[in-house]
């Protein structure tokens, strides 16, 4: 004889029946391109070739298993992530609406090692916020 099956309770706590999946935090890195700057005069990738943008993505994914405290101890001749000082760079800062309420800590992180350049932005909790890309140094180059 088949075996019956049991009817699936389903809680009346929501209009549709059905409970709300319930996910866990986030166990690494987001990014988000909320503040992206693609405008900039000096950080732009327009001309870049396949190669860049491929690295660029492949950096992201592997960024995104760490945390952000994984990611800022990390001595990496590769990643080269650290704070910037805005009084040693070509910039003042971001130039952000609100900057100074928005912006914590503004750092860097490298695509590859001597390749592919640079992306700058900021975290709040987990989530990096990227403002510009910059693959050709020029953040750290000459101030103008």
């Amino acid at each position: 004889m088949p075996k019956k099956i049991k009817k699936t309770d389903i809680p009346r706590d929501s209009r549709s029946g059905i409970k709300p999946t319930k996910l866990k935090s986030s166990q690494g890195i987001s990014f988000s391109f909320k503040y992206y700057q693609d405008g900039h005069t000096k950080f732009f990738c327009t001309e870049k070739e396949v190669i860049y943008w491929l690295t660029l993505l492949d950096r992201l994914k592997a960024l995104s298993s760490l945390t952000a405290q994984d990611l800022l101890i990390n001595r990496s001749s590769s990643l080269r992530c650290h704070p910037i000082k805005w009084e040693d760079t070509s910039e003042s800062g971001f130039g952000l609406p609100n900057e100074e309420q928005l912006v914590d800590t503004p750092y860097q992180f490298s695509l590859s090692s001597n390749k592919h350049g640079r992306v700058h932005g900021f975290f709040i909790d987990e989530i990096f916020y990227i403002v510009w890309l910059d693959p050709d140094h020029l953040l750290y180059s000459a101030r103008n």
